[in-house]
């Protein structure tokens, strides 16, 4: 039946509002407000997200030409955009950092049993990141190159239901490999990372840490091998071998062994070599974990493609951080209000 709400207060129902109000407290988000709360703050932002607004001239202008509605989607304050524009240049991006780590685990809890076309009861995770280009000349803190500006989301998801359980944004020049110093390694979880992550020394505290990885191997790779398990050649493999490293410096940042496995994707024809430090499970599943790394690909196309992280309605650091945090949001309670989906349809 018919309740009479719209869809846009129908998914805002699913926010968990007093953990909201926490976030808020925290970073003491209502200093000297007097109107426009963080609450409306989110919600016309959430709305600009939804339904991919273009500016904040644009915003106020959509919800102004509905204003009878606003009470009912929440905003309980006038609509302006250089009152929504302040707002995103001064309240505390990390209330909406935090607010969005309250959604992701959520949503992680809801797909946690969820299937990934691998029959493996660990967690596995894929690490990346995308580059989002700026103009220097407007975001002169997101220096990037000498005439280019950019800021990079780093990202660690779940492969469980493709959500983002780590996220962190930086200015352009961060070198991916640094964001294996801020994660915090989950004990007995896979990690699939590409080879720009392979820094052997980073990967052996992941090892100490009693953390599996798959990470694709480099051209100039010095080791020697010590055993070879046998192989079925007709499902792509071409080696499962194991073997130590024997350049210099790699010998001394990982003085363990290492699992080689070699691939020849033939649909695409290539050849693929992969180490991980896990010896039981088999060559053919970790060819498939690597495979499986390519969710975190439409995971970055997917949000480009549908919410509002390659333009920007400010351009402060706290105002993007502020808006990129706000589109994560909108994508996990999309995620988590499809696993529990609404028993009614909305009014127009």
């Amino acid at each position: 039946m018919n309740t009479g709400t719209t869809i846009f207060s129908q998914i805002m129902s699913f926010l968990p509002l007093h953990d909201f109000r926490k976030c808020i407290a925290r970073y003491r988000g209502h200093y000297k407000v007097q109107s426009f709360s963080c609450m409306d703050q989110f919600l016309c932002m959430a709305f600009a997200q939804l339904t991919f607004r273009e500016s904040l001239r644009d915003i106020e202008s959509c919800l102004r030409s509905r204003h009878s509605k606003l009470y009912h989607m929440g905003i309980r304050s006038s609509i302006s955009r250089s009152t929504l524009a302040d707002a995103n240049d001064n309240r505390d991006w990390r209330i909406y950092a935090d607010f969005a780590q309250i959604l992701i685990h959520q949503a992680r809890d809801l797909y946690l049993k969820d299937p990934f076309g691998i029959e493996l009861e660990n967690t596995v995770y894929a690490l990346d990141s995308t580059t989002i280009d700026l103009c220097l000349s407007l975001f002169p803190w997101a220096y990037f190159r000498k005439n280019k500006g950019a800021v990079k989301l780093h990202t660690l998801l779940d492969l469980r239901g493709s959500i983002p359980s780590f996220i962190d944004i930086t200015d352009g020049k961060v070198h991916d490999i640094n964001i294996l110093d801020t994660l915090i390694p989950e004990p007995g979880s896979f990690y699939v990372m590409d080879r720009g992550y392979l820094d052997f020394l980073r990967l052996y505290g992941f090892h100490q840490a009693l953390v599996y990885f798959v990470i694709r191997a480099k051209l100039n790779l010095q080791y020697r091998r010590i055993y070879s398990r046998p192989i079925d050649r007709s499902t792509g493999l071409r080696c499962d071998q194991t073997i130590a490293l024997t350049g210099y410096q790699s010998a001394i940042d990982y003085p363990e062994r290492l699992r080689l496995i070699r691939f020849f994707d033939i649909e695409h024809n290539l050849r693929l070599t992969f180490l991980t430090n896990n010896f039981d499970i088999s060559a053919l599943t970790v060819a498939q974990l690597y495979k499986s790394r390519w969710k975190i690909e439409l995971f970055f196309k997917w949000i480009k493609q549908h919410l509002r992280i390659k333009a920007f309605f400010g351009t402060s650091e706290n105002a993007v951080k502020t808006q990129i945090w706000i589109a994560i949001s909108m994508y996990v309670l999309v995620a988590i209000v499809k696993k529990i989906p609404q028993p009614c349809r909305a009014s127009s």
